[in-house]
């Protein structure tokens, strides 16, 4: 029997029988450049592919500040009405955050749905999520999307109704949905999603009494971090050069050089402007990330704009409260990029450039971790009874054992531990040992 998460998605995830023809629109708003604008267009073309439609035409507009009937000019609104009919789009879709009474406004004079980038996010995030969790997470974030979007009417039934993109997923069965039943739903989904979060906290504090280290690997959509959980760790993680085609964390054990067991982890991707929503929907699966000891946040060597992707990726983890957990920069596709990967990991003290894809840097990449996780960890004296054999072994499994030493009493042992194990170790530590 099917949960309801599954029942609320199953139309995202059979396969359009048409690709939409999409018209982009981007404003250069005052304090920005054109060409960021058009950086931006392209990003949004690629996420409208993934959502499975095209682009056909864009228009691009200077502005102020946004119009507040129509985000761009009523002038330019109508040569977008004239453009849209010239080349028969199905869809606007606006690189900008359209308010619900721009959307409204714009839909009546265009004739088509007109919707957004945060609307695209959505719907591509709808057709890939796959656990209850991720999808619960989804129809919360489209639920919360598309309350104030609400309108009664004809005009309304087209985005409401229209079955594109950024109408796809749950919580959009009729147009005349009562407020109270959507508000009802989202109290029940963020309940869940909850419990499913403390559900997480109690596995994830397990993972800490073993005393094992923690590494997640986060990075910008398409960066390469699907590819590098599995070269690492034979994961098996569906790797696509697809955005977003990873929204669900899968954790693995990963054994460093120097013999020292990690707990690896990877993440959703990240992009520019993603949604508050979203971040806010998905808090729950981006605790692994504000609890680890290490960040190895993956790069695309070969991006038009690394540097942004790295600003954007920041953003992010500060927004969720993971921007003070120690980071590792890892310039990836250098098989792609070999020049472009070799100058950024220069100019980025400690960072590392390799290949997830053909393994190229790898060997690097896991003795850097092995550093990193040891300069984290404490290095502290135990001294063991011969008779706790048991122990010794954790402390083997745990930690990286630096020194031994037989004494009368019991083996004296230096190891870098992390301080669970330090915790749980404690009665056989020796205080004020150097």
């Amino acid at each position: 029997m099917s949960n309801p998460y599954q029942e609320a998605l199953g139309r995202t995830l059979i396969e359009r029988s048409f690709r939409e023809r999409i018209v982009l629109v981007g404003v250069t708003l005052d304090g920005h450049d054109d060409r960021e604008t058009q950086e931006s267009l392209d990003e949004l073309a690629l996420l409208i592919d993934t959502a499975g439609a095209d682009e056909v035409a864009r228009v691009t507009q200077r502005r102020d500040a946004p119009d507040h009937t129509y985000y761009i000019g009523k002038g330019k609104a109508e040569e977008l009405r004239e453009l849209c009919l010239q080349v028969d789009s199905d869809t606007v879709v606006f690189d900008n955050e359209l308010s619900p009474a721009q959307q409204f406004n714009l839909e009546k004079l265009l004739g088509r749905t007109a919707i957004d980038r945060t609307a695209v996010i959505l719907d591509i995030f709808a057709q890939n999520a796959h656990t209850q969790e991720g999808k619960a997470q989804v129809e919360l974030a489209l639920l919360k999307y598309r309350l104030p979007r609400l309108r009664r009417g004809v005009a309304g039934a087209m985005s409401q109704q229209g079955g594109g993109i950024g109408t796809r997923g749950p919580g959009e069965t009729k147009l005349e949905v009562d407020r109270r039943r959507i508000q009802d739903k989202i109290a029940k989904l963020s309940k869940d999603l909850a419990h499913l979060a403390s559900t997480r906290r109690e596995q994830s504090k397990g993972r800490n009494r073993s005393g094992l280290g923690s590494v997640t690997i986060v990075g910008y959509t398409n960066a390469g971090k699907s590819t590098l959980l599995n070269t690492l760790t034979d994961a098996g993680v569906l790797a696509e050069n697809r955005l977003f085609a990873t929204l669900d964390p899968t954790t693995r054990r990963l054994s460093l050089p120097g013999g020292e067991p990690v707990l690896l982890s990877d993440t959703v991707g990240f992009v520019r402007r993603l949604p508050h929503g979203l971040v806010e929907s998905f808090k729950s699966t981006l605790e692994v990330a504000t609890t680890s000891d290490l960040l190895v946040h993956v790069v695309d060597s070969t991006s038009v704009d690394p540097l942004g992707q790295i600003d954007a990726v920041h953003e992010v983890l500060d927004e969720i409260g993971a921007g003070h957990v120690p980071e590792l920069l890892v310039f990836n596709k250098a098989d792609a990029a070999p020049d472009e990967a070799a100058r950024l990991a220069r100019e980025h003290f400690g960072s590392v450039a390799i290949a997830a894809r053909t393994g190229e840097g790898i060997d690097l990449l896991l003795r850097t971790i092995g550093d990193r996780m040891r300069a984290i960890t404490a290095v502290v004296e135990l001294l063991v009874p011969y008779d706790r054999g048991d122990v010794v072994a954790a402390i083997h499994r745990e930690g990286e054992v630096v020194s031994t030493a037989n004494e009368e009493t019991g083996m004296r042992i230096r190891a870098r531990l992390a301080s669970a194990s330090v915790g749980r170790l404690s009665a056989f530590v020796v205080e004020g040992a150097k």
